[in-house]
């Protein structure tokens, strides 16, 4: 079974595009509505409420868990891989959302980058660091989103127009000749049609649903020591710490 973790239900959309590419395999997911947003948490927090949905995937039979939030990619999934699976889960793995989306930036070849993404994305640079891995010649803007979980998640529809047009707006401003921006959390993938109104149309906007399910096959591909232990029936299960109005 496939594990997909994220904390609410941005990460679903990561999931409809995996199903649609890989529908053979049982996956489980879980999303952790109760204490979102991660956003606006410390390092620690984040490390372990990250560490707490995977093990709980894991107890459920998940041997593979994507995290499919960039806060908890940028912030805990180094030091899960690290340190925290080879003393606990071993026989197990956890993969992110970010390099899937860094490689399919790189094979772009745009030279100026924006990202929308939380403020424990933005403060971590993942997404800055990791960009320079595969292009030194890349200029990457960031733009903090701090109101957009929590809109997106308590179904506020009224005040993301005007919030994203904002966010938008601040991005822009840092670089005039941006080609391309990401998406950098799975929540705002939802509302990508109003990003799509505040953002000229020769600017890409990199969504990672089709991204992470097309990363996804390939790691599959790859690693057959993994692909073999997976659960298969197209059956999904869907699980969460809390309750969202729009789950």
């Amino acid at each position: 079974m496939i594990g997909f973790f994220d904390s609410g239900f941005g990460g679903l959309i990561v999931l409809k595009g995996v199903r649609k590419k890989l529908p053979d395999y049982s996956y489980i997911y879980l999303g952790d509505n109760d204490r979102a947003p991660y956003g606006s948490r410390c390092k620690e927090e984040i490390f372990w409420y990250t560490a707490e949905g995977v093990e709980e995937l894991f107890r459920r039979g998940a041997k593979l868990v994507v995290l499919a939030c960039n806060t908890s990619s940028a912030v805990a999934l180094r030091r899960l891989q690290r340190e925290w699976l080879p003393e606990t889960y071993p026989d197990k793995k956890v993969l992110g959302i970010f390099c899937p989306t860094v490689e399919y930036l790189a094979d772009l070849k745009v030279r100026n980058v924006g990202i929308f993404a939380t403020e424990a994305t933005v403060s971590s640079e993942a997404y800055i660091r990791e960009i320079g891995k595969v292009s030194l010649e890349t200029l990457v803007v960031q733009q903090a989103c701090p109101l957009l979980v929590p809109l997106i998640e308590s179904g506020k529809l009224d005040r993301l127009e005007i919030t994203v047009k904002n966010y938008a707006d601040g991005l822009l401003s840092k670089n005039k000749k941006i080609e391309a921006v990401i998406l950098g959390c799975t929540h705002y993938a939802t509302i990508e049609n109003i990003f799509r109104r505040h953002i000229p149309e020769s600017i890409k906007i990199i969504s990672q649903e089709d991204v992470v399910a097309k990363s996804l096959e390939n790691y599959l591909a790859r690693h057959e020591e993994v692909e073999s232990m997976l659960k298969r029936g197209g059956d999904c299960e869907f699980l969460t710490t809390g309750n969202s109005a729009h789950i």
